[in-house]
């Protein structure tokens, strides 16, 4: 197993899951609202996030960074960094006995949330106690069970999006929509698709994995240990077969997704995939990818997940992450995230706990031009799976395949 894993387990027989939190986050967690922004007040809140989406980084460096600055006085900072290295930050600080941590805002999900709060690394629960909540419905399950875990509001939903399936349409007339379909058209198509040893390449596998198990809901429920082994077996005997078909003859594996858009953008690749519905919107209106890219859902189903805000349990300002964060749900910090550059985005807001005249400018945001309907796409949408789902992914696809 990879060595952030292999530090994960040693700290969770290290820490106790039962720290009591000190008396300020008590009283924090039962003061009025308005208390907690003016404590905020002044302050600086660190956020640890991915960057690499240059349109999200644009929507919080030249949007949230000088809005949250207007509204609250106070002053975001970005810190690159996201699921193994904010893991590896917390367990670092856990081991240490760090009080007042680096970082005050996580960005999160799946297999991140599941080895936090095994080490007891995020504060809260604290979602209710944001205003901007009660526009959400905690009902959903895409909302509250995060990898089939309950979220029990110990991080905030932010985003969501489905993944889906890329092709140039200038290329590829009837891209594949399930495995057999896939065998046959790397074949006929040698070289031109790869799967990434990353997040996006492991999320792939798991839509094959699912197909494997013959439902959109095969892999729902806690982690199936004779389940995977079976289902997996199967996986990469089909991958090792084809391989040869690959990019580079299966000779070698982008370690990163943002390589397999380069190379469908300069035509190197002809078959894609990521979440966001593809991602698409955005690479088209830039012109990284050409304008007959298409998206579209595998037969068996693609993911549909939300991402999430969490808190650090050591963050030296709780107050003023809960600030940001609740900004970061209001209607127009949501409604600015969907339509910025005309790109249509799952808000995790629910329309119909909005007032009027912030339901109405959704219901008429704006439609984009290249991507999928989100209503036909939701069609096909499956639940992640267990986390260890993806942990076993990421470890054996090294073992099985890339060494192989």
């Amino acid at each position: 197993m990879n060595r952030i894993f292999y530090a994960f387990a040693l700290l969770v027989g290290l820490v106790s899951c039962n720290s009591t939190p000190p008396e300020s986050d008590i009283n924090l967690s039962e003061a009025p609202w308005d208390t907690i922004t003016q404590k905020a007040s002044g302050t600086t809140v660190n956020f640890m996030m991915w960057q690499g989406n240059p349109s999200l980084n644009d929507y919080i460096n030249n949007y949230v960074i000088p809005r949250v600055k207007e509204l609250h006085n106070i002053d975001l900072e970005i810190t690159g960094g996201q699921g193994p290295e904010v893991v590896q930050l917390v367990m670092g600080e856990k081991q240490a006995g760090v009080e007042k941590g680096q970082v005050d805002i996580v960005w999160i999900n799946g297999e991140t949330f599941f080895q936090l709060r095994k080490i007891d690394g995020l504060w809260g629960p604290f979602v209710k106690k944001l205003p901007s909540s009660k526009y959400i419905n905690f009902d959903n399950p895409f909302i509250s069970i995060d990898f089939q875990q309950p979220v029990n509001y110990m991080e905030a939903p932010w985003g969501m999006g489905q993944y889906a399936l890329v092709y140039d349409s200038a290329q590829v007339s009837n891209p594949p929509r399930n495995l057999n379909q896939l065998e046959a058209y790397l074949k006929e198509n040698p070289g031109t698709f790869t799967i990434s040893n990353d997040f996006s390449g492991m999320t792939l596998l798991k839509s094959f994995l699912a197909e494997i198990g013959g439902s959109p809901t095969s892999l729902d429920g806690e982690f199936d240990e004779e389940k995977y082994n079976r289902l997996s077996e199967q996986l990469w005997d089909y991958i090792n077969r084809n391989k040869k078909y690959f990019w580079k003859g299966g000779s070698t594996f982008p370690k990163e997704h943002t390589k397999v858009d380069q190379m469908f953008a300069t035509g190197e690749l002809h078959l894609v995939y990521g979440f966001s519905e593809g991602g698409i919107e955005d690479k088209i209106r830039d012109g990284l990818f050409p304008k007959t890219t298409r998206a579209y859902a595998w037969d068996n189903g693609t993911i549909l997940n939300s991402n999430y805000l969490g808190i650090p349990y050591n963050s030296s300002n709780k107050a003023g992450a809960m600030t940001v964060i609740n900004f970061l749900l209001s209607p127009e910090a949501q409604y600015y995230k969907q339509t910025r550059n005309g790109r249509e985005a799952r808000t995790v807001l629910d329309l119909n706990l909005l007032p009027e005249e912030w339901r109405a400018k959704f219901e008429n945001a704006p439609k984009p031009q290249y991507s999928p309907n989100l209503e036909k796409l939701a069609k096909k949408a499956i639940k992640e799976p267990a986390p260890e789902y993806m942990i076993r992914l990421y470890d054996d696809f090294r073992t099985e395949v890339i060494e192989k």
